[in-house]
């Protein structure tokens, strides 16, 4: 889950390399995610999609793929793949206060260093004046920030209030599905339709293959986060930003200052100190499993 959510940042740059509008691209994302857990979700059994399950799509389709996905891909095309990929590792340092002002965890020395660590690491990307590769990137560090934010919530939200009776396939296909039924009309309007039928290349080839890792990456995640809970299921950004930083250096060639090197250093001790307790893990699933 972790090698293929790590290659999704530098697969969006590359979708986004060629001026198509994220709306359109987040709209193809959504529908190649319902055309890849559609026949799986039918094998996982029958479902019915009542009023819980619709206002679970909505809210997830908001807080989990249309708000975030729209930062990314406006971001992204501004910043390094390989930034990116940091910066996601802040999802679940920005978990764990979440999941305290929602009682869903406990204040510990450790976990708040691990925090301090987190901010840091963001630290020293925005404020050495050689970190990026142009100073003026540093004013899209905090739009950057937007997609962590939400993810860190959506995994609270789903450890909280679990998938509303559906397994974790069938709630992304609903949540797909239903995202993108909410787009398409900002899509016309804003002229971003994408036409699947001129030839495709690099771009497109991308969107394709970022759109299916991050469905089967994606329910996976979801289920996890039911089962485990939010902070436990965040710990798969250790390898999103491990495999993200090397897919950037691989597929795009990007190299880095050496500030850039500590942040990831500083993020990855952060993450090592926030992660919760054996006992407090064993907790958080068994209330996800009652949950789910």
């Amino acid at each position: 889950m972790g090698v293929a959510w790590g290659a999704s940042q530098s697969l969006g740059k590359m979708a986004v390399s060629t001026g198509y509008g994220f709306l359109g691209l987040i709209f193809w994302q959504l529908v190649v995610g319902a055309i890849v857990l559609g026949p799986i979700c039918l094998l996982t059994g029958r479902f019915r999609v009542g009023r819980g399950a619709m206002v679970f799509a909505v809210v997830i389709a908001l807080i989990g793929t249309i708000i975030p996905n729209t930062a990314f891909y406006i971001s992204v095309a501004r910043l390094p793949a390989g930034i990116m990929s940091i910066l996601i590792a802040t999802v679940p340092l920005i978990a764990f206060p979440i999941a305290l002002a929602m009682g869903m965890d406990r204040i510990s020395g450790l976990r708040l260093a691990g925090l301090g660590c987190g901010i840091a690491g963001v630290a020293l990307i925005a404020l050495p004046a050689a970190s990026l590769p142009s100073p003026a990137m540093v004013a899209y560090l905090p739009l950057a920030m937007v997609g962590p934010l939400f993810y860190a919530i959506e995994s609270n939200v789903v450890a909280r209030y679990g998938t509303a009776g559906m397994n974790a396939v069938q709630a992304m296909f609903v949540v797909s599905v239903t995202g993108a039924a909410m787009i398409l009309p900002l899509v016309l309007a804003t002229g971003q339709w994408i036409d699947p039928t001129q030839p495709w290349g690099r771009a497109e080839w991308a969107l394709i293959a970022g759109s299916v890792a991050h469905a089967v990456a994606y329910a996976s995640y979801i289920w996890l986060a039911s089962q485990a809970g939010a902070v436990f299921a965040s710990q798969t950004s250790y390898i999103v930003t491990g495999t993200g930083v090397i897919w950037a250096m691989v597929l795009l060639g990007e190299r880095f200052s050496p500030w850039v090197w500590a942040a990831l250093a500083v993020m990855l001790l952060g993450l090592a100190l926030v992660q919760p307790r054996l006992r407090a893990m064993h907790v958080s699933g068994a209330a996800g499993e009652k949950q789910h």
